[in-house]
């Protein structure tokens, strides 16, 4: 990794501390759904950048996000991960890591100007896909099984907002389990 100029490009409208507490997760329960409203704190870090096979130089954002209930101020999600932007194919990509034992490679084309104060981020992922995958463990892919990923970031200044759709095969039944939030920017 280096230091000095860095071209970001759309991933540096992340850079900083964001908390927010209008979110609300839709998830699945055995007999239905269920509820929960939480507020979070998600940091985004600016990283450096890295050169693959001397061939593809991309910028990095390392991220950490941590959820919690409203209902009981118990942490239910806690993710790391990063965000990275390749400058010459206008490529951004996702990188999930949940304890669950379930790991996403979501991305996407950046159709924007990487320069503005407004950005719109969306990746995809989906099982078996070649490009942008999940990897899940044994016990997850027969229990509880990721079968497709989506996110939307918006970033308009020091406000956030994002929709997230995780495509589960679960309780033998298709499921979608959503989360969406608006969070400020309260450092960075």
């Amino acid at each position: 990794m280096s230091g000095g100029d860095i071209d970001y490009g759309p991933l540096a409208a992340l850079i900083g501390t964001w908390q927010g507490d209008k979110g609300t997760d839709v998830s699945p329960e055995p007999d239905g759904t269920e509820e929960n409203p939480y507020y979070e704190t998600i940091v985004f870090e600016a990283a450096g950048d890295v050169t693959n096979a001397e061939a593809q130089t991309l910028a990095i954002v390392r991220y950490h996000q941590v959820v919690t209930r409203k209902s009981n101020n118990e942490v239910f999600h806690d993710q790391i991960g990063y965000w990275t932007w390749d400058p010459a194919t206008k490529t951004i990509a996702q990188s999930v890591n949940i304890p669950r034992v379930v790991a996403v490679l979501a991305g996407g084309s950046f159709e924007g100007d990487a320069s503005g104060s407004e950005v719109v981020l969306d990746v995809y992922a989906k099982k078996g896909d070649p490009d942008w995958g999940i990897i899940e463990s044994p016990f997850m892919r027969d229990s509880a099984s990721t079968v497709a990923f989506e996110h939307r970031v918006e970033v308009s200044g020091d406000c956030m907002s994002y929709s997230e759709t995780t495509s589960l095969d679960i309780y033998g039944r298709k499921f979608n389990h959503t989360d969406t939030n608006e969070l400020t920017r309260t450092s960075g």
